[in-house]
């Protein structure tokens, strides 16, 4: 039987009809795949693309006519903030200064309380200071003016990527100009690919034999960066290319460029990832990127080929040979002219030292920065979109108390074998905001906390609190009042009987209020304490700000309980508030990365003391810081009125100093971690940290106005009593007028006369003008 022939025509036919049945078969799988991918891209770019650390930033210094403040002052804030200092200032982030008047573009910025503009400031000086602060650009005189706050660090919480978003309208029309001539000529014609680009890198590696040449786009880039693994394979580099084509559809040019911008791998700071040209122009040229001249731009177009291989710091040379390379591009295509050229090709790289981005600066600040952050910003999302939080911080006042802590314990260690650490805060009085944490010895140190979390044993820093419950009782006590100062023994309840010492074990029988706290006498205040009861004295500590737990025991009168040096100048920063209790705190706003308010500090205070009778305590706490325990201040300062307590603890074990000036309130501990005795005490060892930070801060002195209701009275030294002025031996003091009783006899011992029978007398009568004597 003959086999059937086959029909060529049918053969022919089912295969067409296969191949387009399987081409419409993968239209639809490839369309559904595109439509995957879109919906992924859409996802992306339309939420946040990017997980962006919190921007920190310290204390904006704000400069106002008749302040003090040298020239020298706010030309190291300017260096700080990374202003450049030229002969003329005429862009954005420059500075001159000449025959005593200084010249600043200060830079445009975005207040919490809203955005200021850039200013032409031009600044004068009479003496230490400032006479005049005119800006040029609008023609007038301003009372005060801020600069903007220095970017102290970056808060990364998961990812190991940092990057500074920025917009491609606020950059320099160089920037997007040499970024597509050097990585995709064809950008703005193209449609996210360009085959003839990739057909020309093709030919040119299988030329070479090896990868000599890529033909990716910078939207096939920004593909790869963005959501592509580094996985070499013909199907990722479709999916690129499809996806690149889907992004180039769907956003402007604009867009995309912005994108890369923000993206782009530029180097490498310690284990952070440096992307994007926001943070790199802070991390290799101190400035942002809008203030990024030819070069630098020339200089990070060119790294993008590679950052290990054109690190700057590094390989000077081989980068600067390619930026070269980049400016030559740049002049070729008359975007610069050869006068420029020639210069520019002529000057350094021009790096920072990349200090202004460096992780761990000032991290025992940090670290309450982020507590508190975690308190306010709950939601972590909220801490990883850019945020920017503004803080407290005075980076100055920052530097030096690091310098005065460091530079004084290493001066006690020289003579003690036991390692010395301490830990010091800088409050601002009124305000209650912090200046200044140093967590250690070592400043940089990002581990234990001595400031925020060493509990120790206060010792006499208590004292002040049980001398002000004392004095919130005007008609029982004031500064005058004989306190005993003789043997003493009190039982627990427990049984345990306590006899409490003065530090020089002697008993004085007898003294002043005043003076049991000037000398920091412990048998006085024990009595005192016990007299007006420990429960009123853990109230008054409450009222303070001291939140920790108190056991009602006679031995809390000498600070027989701990608390860390951060609770401790909560309780001085209410006093030297005049009695007004403000939380401390670290931060003042939280505003989104597009500059919408988020949070802000409420001012807030709350009269926690009697204001007369916090007064009081202060001036006693001045005597201590002149005739007492802490009298190097006053040997030191002179006339600049501070206060101050002094403390030490059992066996010398804890050295503490809390004290202040008009401004400022300070308080530094120093001890050893495993608590074995130091050998010092508080005037010997945390009291010479307290002067040496206070001898670069220009203190101002304590104000001298008497709240309403005091006054000075006159007391006999050894009874109390309210004595005449003028008295051998009295005792003059500030006390409250209208509870005192009126004198009862004059400095010879005779009764004095009432007003009533002064006027009395005065009044005689006409027989008594006439006929007595």
């Amino acid at each position: 039987m003959a086999k059937k022939q086959s029909n060529p025509k049918k053969k022919s036919s089912f295969l067409f009809k296969l191949f387009w049945r399987l081409f419409f078969v993968g239209l639809v799988v490839l369309g559904a795949y595109a439509f995957y991918l879109d919906a992924q891209i859409k996802h992306e770019f339309s939420g946040n693309k990017w997980e962006v650390p919190a921007q920190i930033f310290a204390r904006p210094l704000r400069l106002s006519k008749g302040e003090e403040i040298t020239v020298q002052e706010v030309l190291d804030e300017l260096s700080l903030l990374g202003y450049r200092k030229v002969t003329d200032a005429d862009s954005s982030g420059e500075y001159s200064y000449r025959n005593g008047v200084l010249t600043v573009q200060r830079r445009a910025f975005h207040f919490p309380e809203g955005a200021e503009p850039q200013r032409h400031l031009v600044i004068s000086w009479q003496g230490s200071r400032i006479k005049e602060i005119q800006d040029v650009s609008q023609g007038r005189a301003f009372g005060s003016v801020k600069l903007e706050p220095w970017l102290v660090t970056r808060m990364v919480s998961g990812s190991h990527e940092d990057r500074m978003l920025v917009s491609i309208d606020t950059t320099p029309d160089m920037l997007p100009k040499a970024l597509t001539l050097v990585e995709d000529r064809n950008f703005y014609n193209h449609h996210g690919v360009a085959p003839l680009s990739i057909l020309r890198a093709l030919m040119a590696n299988i030329a070479a034999g090896r990868t000599v040449q890529g033909g990716s786009t910078l939207t096939q880039q920004l593909v790869k960066n963005m959501f592509l693994t580094r996985e070499r394979s013909i199907v990722r580099k479709a999916k690129e290319a499809i996806m690149a084509v889907i992004i180039d559809a769907r956003y402007s040019k604009s867009e995309i460029l912005e994108a890369y911008l923000n993206e782009v791998f530029l180097g490498q700071n310690g284990d952070m990832a440096v992307h994007g040209f926001g943070l790199a122009s802070y991390f290799y040229f101190d400035r942002p990127a809008n203030e990024l001249s030819v070069p630098e731009i020339a200089t990070l177009v060119a790294m993008i080929k590679g950052p290990s291989y054109y690190n700057p710091r590094r390989y000077p040379e081989r980068v600067k040979e390619r930026r070269d390379l980049v400016l030559r591009m740049l002049f070729d295509e008359n975007e610069i002219d050869r006068s420029q050229y020639e210069r520019y090709v002529s000057m350094p790289l021009g790096l920072a030292s990349g200090a202004s981005l460096a992780s761990g600066k000032h991290p025992a600040f940090m670290e309450q920065v982020r507590r508190e952050l975690n308190e306010i910003l709950a939601e972590p999302s909220l801490r990883d979109s850019g945020v920017k939080v503004f803080t407290t911080l005075d980076i100055v006042a920052q530097r030096r108390a690091e310098k005065a802590l460091s530079s004084t314990l290493n001066a006690l260690q020289k003579n003690r074998t036991v390692p010395l650490e301490g830990a010091m805060i800088v409050t601002d009085s009124a305000k209650g905001e912090v200046r200044a944490i140093v967590g250690g010895k070592d400043v940089s140190f990002k581990g234990f906390n001595r400031a925020l979390d060493a509990k120790r044993p206060i010792g006499s820093l208590v004292k002040p609190a049980v001398y002000l419950t004392a004095l919130e009782d005007p008609t029982e006590f004031n500064l005058a009042t004989p306190l005993a100062d003789e043997p003493i023994t009190l039982e627990s309840k427990g049984g345990k009987t306590w006899s409490p010492q003065n530090y020089d074990k002697t008993f004085r029988g007898q003294v002043s209020l005043l003076q049991g706290l000037t000398e920091s006498l412990n048998i006085p205040t024990v009595n005192l304490g016990m007299q007006v009861g420990l429960d009123a004295v853990v109230n008054t500590l409450e009222k303070l700000g001291v939140g920790a737990a108190i056991e009602q025991v006679p031995s809390l009168t000498l600070g027989a309980f701990e608390l860390t040096p951060f609770n401790t100048n909560q309780m001085y920063q209410t006093l030297s508030n005049g009695g007004r209790y403000i939380p401390l705190h670290t931060v003042s706003a939280v505003v989104t990365a597009d500059n919408g308010l988020l949070w802000q500090k409420a001012e807030f205070f709350s009269q926690r003391t009697d204001e007369a009778a916090t007064y009081l305590l202060n001036y006693a706490l001045y005597k201590v810081t002149t005739q007492g325990t802490a009298k190097r201040v006053g040997a030191t300062f002179g006339t600049t009125n501070m206060a101050g307590k002094t403390g030490t603890t059992d066996d010398y074990r804890d050295s503490w100093f809390s004290g202040f000036d008009r401004n400022n309130v300070v308080t530094v501990w120093v001890g050893n971690d495993d608590n074995q005795p130091v050998g010092l005490t508080g005037a010997s060892g945390a009291l010479p940290v307290f002067v040496n930070y206070m001898k670069s801060q220009a203190p101002k002195s304590l104000s001298r106005r008497f709240p309403e209701g005091l006054g000075i009275a006159h007391f006999d030294a050894k009874t109390g009593a309210v004595v005449v002025a003028g008295c051998a031996g009295s005792l003059s003091v500030p006390a409250i007028l209208d509870v005192l009783p009126p004198p009862q006899q004059d400095c010879a011992g005779k009764p004095v006369r009432s007003k009533q029978e002064q006027e009395k007398g005065d009044k005689k009568s006409w027989w008594e003008r006439w006929f007595g004597e």
